[in-house]
């Protein structure tokens, strides 16, 4: 479901922002289990191709964490969205647009 890239970023975003994993892990509307794993991961596997940064990334900021959380859930609403005017009756349809 998430891309290495992802998961790296925000495992840099926990590990170099000082904040708890808690903290960061509500940020980005993750389950702080699942941000431990990766973290834990990460620290396990230090060398590993798919944790290996492919560029001198900078730490990803609140501001930056906060806008994809808001962008995650507006992708999510819009999805519901579609999926219910998928699933309503052709002639409801025309009278929306």
């Amino acid at each position: 479901m998430f891309t290495d890239d992802y998961k790296r970023e925000a495992v840099e975003l926990a590990v170099s922002s000082g904040r708890s994993i808690g903290t960061v892990a509500k940020e980005l509307g993750l389950r702080v289990s699942v941000l431990r794993r990766w973290v834990d991961k990460l620290r396990q596997e230090p060398a590993s191709t798919a944790w290996r940064p492919t560029t001198q990334a900078t730490p990803m900021s609140a501001d930056q964490a906060s806008e994809i959380t808001r962008l995650r859930q507006e992708s999510e609403t819009l999805c519901m969205e579609r999926d219910i005017l998928k699933n309503c009756p052709a002639s409801w349809r025309a009278c929306a647009g």
